[in-house]
């Protein structure tokens, strides 16, 4: 009898731990990294074998992918809205100015959509989870910091190409405009100045960058000639020509930030994170300190991935992440 009471004992105490760790202020979005854990633990382990795959074949995808999420999560949260194709119902995200002939790693996310759920047996992981880790392998594969991707989004049912035109951040905003921008999805400066960091990798299209190239006055005279012969300011057939958004454009480091101190910003909206306002002193301790950089990027990774995710019963697992079930 006395032993059937201690055990009882024991089950309460360990629920209690249980229920104590979940609603801590680190779960407070009801996602946690182990969320595959038991349901499929080769889950992740095949997300980032599909990454790899697609990364060692074109360098170029990993920021690729790494966009795919942060402009998933800044349209009415993380929730794989972005992958939707237009339909009669679905106003498509992917026909917003900022994606329409820009976005792209859609093949990748189908790709490792129908390698995890083969593992898995059944659609158990989420695209929105999808892009999370995607983003984060991807970033891994180019030299980058790793950090541990919260799980449990659940994937919409809907898609808004109208809040994809208003609260994705444009090239050409300034300071002010961005700081606006990302404070509307619960992120500050520091998180701005951090994230855009991730233009450590990647490319632009001459569209773009083709004002500042012309007109701007911040940007080093050299680097302005360079950009005005790849963008000329008349006609439109140059309009899609690519310019690296750092010199080392697959991997990712601190050039990013240095190039800013030297005005070689390559985007409006990047130049405008160093230029007398009041995020400079950080895009010079992130010039000069990688560790720095790295830490405070995957913090931001992770705080930007928990921007409004649909958990529990709201959403859906889709079966394929370009429609709704």
């Amino acid at each position: 009898m006395e032993s059937k009471g201690r055990n009882l004992f024991l089950a309460v105490v360990l629920l209690s731990i249980a229920s104590a760790a979940f609603s801590s202020p680190h779960h407070h979005t009801g996602l946690t990294p182990y969320y595959y854990n038991y349901a499929c633990p080769q889950a992740l382990p095949t997300i980032r074998r599909v990454v790899k795959a697609a990364v060692k074949k074109e360098r170029r995808m990993g920021a690729s992918l790494l966009r795919l999420h942060f402009h998933d999560c800044f349209v009415d949260g993380c929730d794989a809205s972005v992958l939707l194709d237009p339909t009669p119902t679905i106003d498509s995200e992917k026909l917003a100015g900022a994606n329409n002939n820009s976005a792209r790693g859609f093949e990748v996310i189908d790709q490792i959509k129908e390698e995890v759920d083969k593992v898995c047996g059944r659609a158990v992981v989420s695209c929105a989870d999808i892009l999370a880790v995607a983003a984060r392998d991807s970033v891994v594969l180019l030299g980058g910091p790793w950090w541990n991707v919260r799980l449990g989004r659940r994937d919409s049912t809907t898609a808004s190409r109208t809040t994809a035109n208003t609260d994705l951040p444009a090239p050409f905003m300034d300071l002010n405009a961005l700081t606006s921008s990302f404070q509307k999805q619960g992120l500050d400066a520091k998180d701005l100045v951090v994230l855009s960091g991730g233009h450590t990798l990647g490319f632009a299209q001459c569209f773009t960058f083709k004002d500042r190239a012309h007109n701007d006055s911040n940007i080093h005279p050299k680097f302005a000639k360079k950009l005005q012969t790849l963008c000329p300011r008349s006609g439109f057939e140059s309009n899609s020509n690519l310019a690296k958004l750092d010199p080392t454009s697959t991997h990712f480091d601190t050039l990013y930030y240095k190039n800013l101190l030297k005005q070689k910003g390559l985007l409006g909206s990047d130049q405008a994170l160093f230029g007398g306002g009041n995020t400079d002193e950080l895009v010079r301790t992130y010039s000069e300190d990688t560790t720095t950089f790295w830490k405070d990027f995957a913090k931001s990774m992770v705080k930007m991935g928990n921007i409004k995710p649909l958990t529990g019963n709201l959403g859906q697992v889709r079966n394929n992440c370009r429609r709704v079930n």
